[in-house]
């Protein structure tokens, strides 16, 4: 087969070191574009990145030349520098480490987007906690509880 076809979708999560709620909503949709453009970079298609105070989605297609992890660690690392550089913190950020990547077949974009793009609203219901959980339970993805972040020393 000369030719390689793909449509994959993914939403990835990664949230603010010790959830923090640092993203303020006068600069956080300026680093969400930031974040669009890395991925962008990474040669994937992004349908939205959003977020509220203490995390992020992202919704992108990508190929299978494309490592998530790398996209992912990319797109962290540059925009934290991003954050750092502006100046909007006194202190210096970081992200959490690792994240969460989660796939849909194209019948569930439209739905995860509205989704994503209603995070405002979606998180007067749901702590971020609460969302990740769900999240890692609709997949079926096996984790310890006590494992998946990491909380100040």
């Amino acid at each position: 087969m000369p030719n390689t076809f793909s449509k994959m979708y993914a939403q990835c999560v990664f949230a603010v070191k010790y959830r923090k709620s640092l993203l303020e909503p006068e600069w956080r949709k300026e680093l969400f574009a930031v974040i669009g453009n890395l991925i962008k970079e990474n040669d994937c298609d992004v349908l939205i990145v959003n977020g509220v105070e203490d995390h992020v989605h992202c919704h992108l297609r990508f190929y299978p030349k494309i490592s998530i992890s790398n996209v992912m660690q990319r797109a962290k690392a540059k925009s934290s520098k991003w954050i750092n550089e502006s100046g909007y913190l006194e202190n210096r950020f970081e992200w959490q480490d690792g994240f969460g990547c989660f796939t849909y077949s194209e019948k569930e974009i439209e739905r995860v987007f509205k989704c994503i793009e209603n995070q405002e609203e979606h998180h007067k219901k749901f702590s971020f906690i609460e969302e990740y959980l769900m999240l890692l339970k609709a997949h079926n993805i096996e984790f310890d509880p006590r494992s998946i972040f990491n909380d100040p020393i």
